[in-house]
């Protein structure tokens, strides 16, 4: 995994560790980290994000202890052996929470659902072609 692969976003109200472990999670979760993959450096993520590295320390000894995260002597963190056996249903967790909050503020701002999941389906063909 490279630095870059992670998307900080400084003025968003979550704190920059959580985006760092949902996006760690999500990578999991969506295959594109494997077990045993190496995680970029503390140093690495921080100087590439101009973040504070005990943010991105923060972020890393949590998915630890969730074990998610194996920490290896002289070799950083990798992700743990059992964090890729869960499938698919840990992508449905994974992105559960945001569906909600989309489903609840598009039925607050009465938008029409085949609206919302016309927009929705070209914003992902977009960030699929930004990949």
């Amino acid at each position: 995994m490279d630095a870059e692969m992670l998307h900080i976003q400084p003025g968003a109200p979550e704190p920059i560790y959580r985006q760092i472990m949902d996006q760690v999670r999500r990578l999991v979760a969506g295959g594109q980290l494997s077990a045993g993959d190496e995680l970029p450096s503390v140093r690495e993520v921080a100087a590439a994000h101009a973040i504070n590295p005990m943010t991105v320390s923060k972020a890393y000894s949590q998915l630890e202890t969730e074990g998610l995260l194996v920490r290896r002597r002289g070799k950083g963190m990798a992700v743990a052996q059992q964090a890729t056996s869960s499938g698919a249903d840990a992508r449905w967790e994974l992105i559960e929470p945001s569906l909600v909050a989309v489903a609840r503020q598009a039925g607050e701002l009465e938008l029409a659902a085949a609206e919302v999941l016309d927009r929705l389906r070209r914003m992902m063909e977009l960030e699929g072609e930004n990949r």
